[in-house]
């Protein structure tokens, strides 16, 4: 437990350093687009976030892509996690993307959670999505300290 905890406190470190480099508290928005209702994943990502000392913006479940991209402007979020566990990755996903390129937000990683195949995680990362994670991915601290990494990468950050 100890390590755990420990694990943790490094990550909030991480957190709270990338958050003064880049001139205040890391925003991470949580979406849950589509029709599935399971939002157990996103809820639990949205906890650990918020232990980690990201400012977490999470506005529940079916959602559409365009409220996701709506919220990730209006809260100027720097990072976009969506869980999709309903299967309709391939649709929702690129929507977002384009979405928050329409508003300029290109800078904004995405990165995306849930029952995604291998192949379809693949061509997600080709389209521009900073990371994929899947069950198999159940560290949630681990999870945090990639999110971590991906904010740092999209900003120009060693």
């Amino acid at each position: 437990m100890a390590e755990a905890g420990a694990e943790l406190s490094a990550v909030r470190e991480r957190v709270r350093t990338t958050g003064e480099e880049l001139g205040g508290r890391l925003r991470l928005l949580i979406g849950k687009p589509g029709l599935d209702g399971h939002s157990n994943g996103a809820e639990q990502i949205a906890v650990r976030a918020r232990d980690a000392g990201f400012e977490v913006i999470y506005q529940g479940i079916r959602l559409t892509p365009e409220q996701i991209v709506a919220a990730a402007v209006a809260e100027d979020v720097h990072c976009v996690g969506l869980s999709i566990l309903s299967g309709s990755h391939m649709e929702l996903v690129p929507a977002v993307l384009e979405g928050l390129r329409a508003e300029g937000m290109n800078d904004v990683p995405v990165i995306v959670g849930g029952i995604i195949p291998e192949s379809d995680g693949r061509r997600l990362v080709d389209s521009g999505v900073a990371a994929v994670y899947t069950p198999k991915d159940f560290g949630l601290t681990e999870i945090m300290g990639g999110i971590v990494d991906v904010i740092r990468r999209a900003n120009g950050l060693g």
